[in-house]
């Protein structure tokens, strides 16, 4: 008897094991199941031929026709963008940008201990950056990659988090050839909107090739030196002018973020305005 029943409770037991490592393992089941049922839309969509709901069908039917080129491809990013969630926990993030009424999301979030979380498939769009213009793409949602790091906005951000970024970074610059000044912050895209990432280490990214910086020594920039016109060819909107000084000292100046450019800041703009022309 005593011997049954240790079998029946070690049985019971790994029933129970088996049980919470099917809910662990499920524990996102009915999300991924409706973002695989969305992909598999898309992909439909994709491979309709012809393709159904192009802009070509307005036109007059016997001025139509489909003949499939042999030369196109994926989406292919050319910027990536860094965000901080603003949020206590990468759970809490996840949890955000499994909510459909939220309507946000990104293709990666990094956790504080480097853990890194993919959500969105890189050759589709993920809704992170919003509303915002950086140069002339007013779409910066189609044209780049996403990134998360898990922060609420008032921490250092932790060496392993910065560890598993880099090491990101540098598969997304190789894979997609993206430039090294296309490495930017959502403050950069949204001034005013946004501020995040706040208080980066941008300096040490740069170093690694992923976003410029400014030279230990800075060269006076000529009398006439237009700072409105420099802010435009880093890639600012300067539609207001102010929001658009505060990005520029959010990511390059960091110690003052005010809406006026010091002689110092004029300094640094200079320097890297010759950059990025």
């Amino acid at each position: 008897m005593i011997q049954t029943f240790q079998i029946k409770s070690a049985g019971l037991m790994m029933g129970a094991l088996f049980f919470m490592a099917s809910c662990s393992t499920n524990k996102y089941a009915a999300t991924n199941k409706i973002y695989k049922d969305q992909a598999t839309g898309f992909a439909e969509i994709i491979k309709s031929t012809p393709p159904v709901k192009q802009s070509k069908e307005t036109l007059d039917p016997t001025m139509q026709d489909w003949i499939g080129s042999v030369n196109f491809g994926m989406r292919r990013p050319n910027f990536v963008i860094l965000h901080h969630t603003a949020q206590d926990s990468l759970n809490q993030t996840v949890k955000t940008f499994l909510n459909k009424k939220a309507e946000v999301s990104a293709h990666y979030v990094i956790g504080r201990d480097g853990k890194v979380v993919q959500m969105v498939n890189e050759y589709l769009r993920s809704n992170h950056a919003g509303v915002g213009k950086w140069g002339n793409d007013t779409d910066l949602n189609s044209s780049s990659i996403g990134i998360e790091l898990d922060n609420n906005g008032k921490e250092k951000f932790a060496d392993a988090q910065i560890n598993s970024l880099v090491t990101l970074l540098g598969v997304l610059k190789k894979k997609y050839n993206i430039p090294a000044a296309n490495f930017i912050g959502h403050s950069d895209v949204a001034p005013r909107r946004k501020v995040d990432p706040l208080n980066f280490p941008w300096k040490v990214l740069a170093k690694k090739g992923f976003g410029l910086w400014y030279d230990e020594v800075l060269k006076m920039p000529p009398v006439d030196f237009n700072t409105e016109l420099a802010l435009r060819a880093i890639g600012y909107n300067v539609t207001n002018v102010s929001s658009a000084i505060v990005a520029f000292k959010i990511h390059f100046v960091q110690t003052d973020i005010t809406p006026v450019l010091t002689p110092a800041d004029k300094l640094i703009l200079f320097n890297l305005y010759t950059k990025y022309l």
